[in-house]
């Protein structure tokens, strides 16, 4: 089931279009904190997004850029604001598509259809994993927190994939190994220390200190 993110300030607005996309099969999820949009955005991991321009906090514009900072995910940008400059910019910023309020229904959910056939017939969605406000993509092994993006090494890649996936438990030191080299051959567990050590260094230089929990004698962890 293709999942529909709603970033729209306007309940009646939002709730009629969940409940015509329902009907369609999609799941739909409307944002609610529009302080930290991009929180939802991660946890929801939407294959398609409608956006408004005027938001409350920060507008359409500046979301739709976050979130191509992290994510190829189609945009739909929906407004009243329909004059040339602000289509003009919504394409600029990012965005796959843009139509005008007032809409109809029915024309809404073709066009949604649509854009997702598209996209998804060709290409598959790319998970985002969000934990304090660092966006981990793992379409290009990349985090992003603060407008940084930090390239990862293989390693630290899969080891902050393994404990964001597990977020809230303990990952033992024997399963990090056995997922990040796969090999019967044996690993020195200093390995495993260097790369955990190497990673919370690049995680402390990008403002990210205590990122990672250790439980001596037991693994570690990212605590919700």
């Amino acid at each position: 089931m293709y999942r529909l993110l709603i970033v729209e300030d306007d309940r009646g607005i939002a709730d009629a279009i969940k409940t015509k996309a329902e009907m369609w099969d999609l799941q739909v999820h409307c944002i609610e904190n529009f302080r930290n949009v991009m929180s939802e955005f991660a946890a929801f991991d939407p294959h398609l997004i409608l956006l408004d321009i005027a938001l409350p906090f920060f507008n359409g514009y500046y979301w739709c850029s976050e979130i191509r900072k992290v994510s190829k995910v189609p945009i739909i940008f929906i407004s009243s604001a329909s004059d040339n400059m602000n289509m003009v910019m919504a394409m600029n910023m990012g965005a796959d598509d843009f139509i005008a309020k007032p809409f109809d229904q029915s024309v809404l959910m073709a066009k949604l259809q649509a854009m997702l056939r598209r996209t998804y017939d060709f290409a598959a969605a790319v998970p985002v994993l969000e934990h304090r406000g660092a966006l981990l993509n793992t379409g290009d092994n990349t985090l992003t927190y603060c407008d940084e993006k930090i390239s990862l090494s293989k390693n630290e890649f899969r080891i902050l994939l393994i404990l964001m996936e597990n977020k809230g438990k303990v990952v033992s030191r024997e399963k990090l190994m056995e997922q990040l080299w796969e090999s019967d051959s044996f690993v020195d567990e200093n390995t495993l220390s260097v790369n955990v050590n190497r990673l919370r260094k690049r995680l402390d230089a990008a403002g990210l200190e205590d990122f990672i929990t250790t439980r001596f004698g037991v693994g570690y962890l990212i605590e919700n």
